[in-house]
């Protein structure tokens, strides 16, 4: 135990942590209302450790966005466009097989997929997309689509949603994005998301493809016009679904992007509150084994960061990303495995190739023995991190 951990008031927390004791709501809400990130850190790092040693992950994969098309106005979305505009896109089938195919030159072993609910292309076009990717090459992980446009989807096809993931499952479908939660408090919901599916929609349609034996990642929209309080709400609701299913193979924070969009924000998040918010995530869901820092919210500094503050991947390659760009973000469109690597080395982590599922595909050297097992750094203040 550190120095910061034995003198601070968070420490029946720290304790439970150690024990291996699930904490409650009101002990997550006091973490979100700490300033001391330094015990913050300490306690996630401890929960990470416990669940994966000193391993942390990323993928090589492609993302690709069918179009941006959608009959959403998402008040935060800075992606989605109507016909009318100049700047909207859809890809045809081929055009898709084709970015595939060449991304499969590079090593990429998952295709990462979403779209806008488009208001034209027909259900055939969704699963004769996936056949055809399936056909280019079976080993090919198919992560696709988001709850909403699950619901899209079941829609356009007429079926009840189990029926829809059934037909796509048949067709190539390996796994659920965890995209589109938002947050689930219903005010907040409204006032970013009008006319999005319910955050009980959105559970089901995860709870549902987990019943069918797949798998999925979710998420949470961070560092716009919630609480912490709606936090702590959305966390509690993810981990539930958790205890019921074990279907998430694991939780992606995602930091809001302030840029193009209609959510006028003062204070987007901070490096410090990314941080918290990661640390704390990775203490409350003691039943997902994987969190995630997603680099192209963060940039991969951050991120590098956050794999002592309780994360234990750092995504993946992607090479083409749309939807937190358009909405401001600065980041790379792509990393290289080799900087990746570099990332997770420099952290002291020993870097993993996994899979979709965050199983092992190729476990490189161990990271320097003197780095090995680093403690968070201690942090002097939140200035420290406010532009990180």
């Amino acid at each position: 135990m550190n120095f910061f951990v034995q003198r601070s008031e968070l420490r029946d927390i720290y304790d439970k942590v150690a024990a291996g004791e699930r904490i409650t709501d009101a002990d997550a809400l006091r973490l979100f209302n700490s300033r001391d990130l330094n015990v913050l850190g300490a306690m996630a790092d401890l929960a990470r450790q416990k669940k994966v040693g000193n391993r942390a992950s990323y993928i090589v994969n492609r993302y690709i966005n069918y179009s941006n098309y959608c009959i959403l106005s998402c008040q935060f979305c800075s992606f989605s466009r109507k016909k009318r505009d100049a700047d909207g896109f859809e890809l045809t089938i081929p055009q898709i097989v084709e970015k595939a195919r060449e991304a499969l030159k590079l090593g990429i072993t998952e295709l990462h997929i979403v779209g806008g609910l488009h208001p034209t292309l027909p259900f055939s076009y969704y699963v004769d997309m996936l056949r055809a990717l399936k056909t280019l090459d079976a080993r090919l992980h198919l992560k696709c689509f988001t709850a909403i446009e699950i619901l899209h989807l079941a829609w356009l096809a007429k079926k009840t949603v189990e029926q829809t993931l059934v037909e796509l499952k048949a067709a190539g479908l390996d796994a659920l994005t965890g995209g589109g939660a938002e947050i689930f408090q219903k005010d907040v919901r409204a006032t970013i998301a009008r006319g999005k599916e319910s955050a009980a929609e959105y559970l089901d349609v995860h709870r549902t493809w987990h019943r069918l034996g797949g798998r999925s990642t979710c998420t949470m929209l961070f560092g716009h016009v919630e609480t912490h309080a709606d936090r702590v709400d959305h966390l509690r609701q993810l981990r539930a679904l958790q205890d019921e299913t074990h279907g998430f193979t694991a939780f992606i924070p995602l930091a809001y992007q302030p840029e193009n969009n209609d959510i006028p924000v003062k204070t987007p998040p901070t490096g410090f509150d990314s941080l918290r918010t990661i640390a704390i995530s990775r203490i409350y869901l003691d039943n997902f084994d994987h969190l995630t820092a997603y680099w192209v919210g963060l940039g991969l500094k951050l991120a590098q960061v956050a794999l002592s503050y309780g994360a234990d991947d750092i995504h993946g390659t992607i090479i083409e990303e749309h939807i937190f760009h358009m909405a401001g973000a600065t980041s790379p469109q792509l990393q290289t495995e080799a900087d990746m690597v570099k990332a997770i080395r420099e952290a002291g982590r020993t870097p993993v190739q996994r899979n979709t599922f965050y199983e092992p595909i190729r476990i490189l050297e161990e990271a320097a023995p003197a780095l090995a097992g680093n403690p968070a750094p201690p942090v002097d203040s939140e200035a420290s991190l406010t532009t990180a």
